[in-house]
């Protein structure tokens, strides 16, 4: 959070680095409005509350928190935590500037086991199929 980050932010400001904060569905306006004024770059909006990975739809949560960050804050959002295929993907980009997905391309090469040729061929139909998505938002 950033009101624990001074060092990071530090740091992050002397690399010219962007600073990315998270919040989620649970987060009070306050929060909102000090991680966003904090991010630099964008603001990375949690879909879900739990933990990461692929899910099989997204949350209902997300577009009401994209609305929210953007009430307090200006900085772009970017909505991540269960994206995992081209429909989400769309979903996603309707409501949000950007779609964060993580989980679904460790899954891919996780799947395809020790077979390098496999694992990169999921990972690019993967990609296909969520730069399809969000083109269709």
């Amino acid at each position: 959070m950033p009101d624990e980050a001074h060092d990071w932010i530090a740091a992050a400001d002397a690399h010219r680095l962007d600073r990315v904060f998270l919040v989620a569905p649970s987060s009070t306006d306050a929060r909102l409005r000090m991680t966003a004024d904090a991010c630099r770059g964008f603001c990375y909006a949690a879909a879900v509350m739990g933990v990461t990975g692929a899910r099989e739809s997204s949350s209902d949560l997300a577009a009401p928190l994209v609305a929210r960050v953007r009430a307090v804050g200006d900085v772009p959002v970017a909505v991540g935590i269960g994206v995992s295929d081209g429909d989400q993907a769309a979903e996603v980009a309707r409501f949000a500037d950007g779609v964060i997905v993580g989980s679904a391309f460790v899954r891919r090469l996780l799947d395809a086991g020790s077979d390098r040729a496999a694992g990169l061929s999921s990972l690019a139909e993967l990609a296909r199929d969520l730069a399809d998505g969000v083109r269709r938002a």
